[in-house]
């Protein structure tokens, strides 16, 4: 009986810590497995270097969504930008999406300026108003070998 009494403990205790790894894994991740409490939007680009997908998206600093997806735009060559909101988060069609880095040699991300008008972007809209990734490579290069 009592080495029955251990079989069991092991077995628990291996189902306990699967099941804590698994968890772990689903959050470490990032996979939303129930679906949502958020929604996408799509913004347009004509530079995105730097930004990568699952980036965070952030109103006056604070996160709100992530990058979900960076494609290049099949008839602009445009690069084709997919955020994905929270749904408590309520966009205006003037809201401005620009590129920004978080620090001097940070991390890319999406800073959303929210707009004044009273009309809102339906989940799959589109934000209009961007301002693509300042290059700093080029700014430097252009300062450092102009000529006087």
């Amino acid at each position: 009986m009592n080495r029955l009494n251990v079989e069991v403990a092991v077995g628990v205790f291996l189902v306990v810590g699967f099941l804590c790894f698994s968890w772990l894994s689903v959050k470490l991740g990032n996979v939303d497995l129930f679906g949502g409490n958020d929604y996408t939007v799509k913004a347009n680009f004509s530079s995105v270097s730097g930004l990568k997908e699952g980036a965070s998206v952030e109103i006056a600093g604070v996160k709100v969504g992530k990058v979900s997806r960076i494609r290049l735009g099949g008839e602009t060559y445009e690069a084709e930008v997919e955020l994905t909101v929270d749904k408590g988060v309520q966009l205006q069609d003037d809201s401005i999406a620009s590129i920004r880095t978080a620090g001097i040699i940070g991390d890319r991300y999406v800073s959303i300026s929210p707009g004044g008008s009273e009309m809102l972007i339906e989940p799959g809209g589109v934000l209009f108003e961007t301002e693509s990734a300042i290059n700093l490579e080029g700014l430097i290069s252009k300062y450092v070998f102009e000529k006087k």
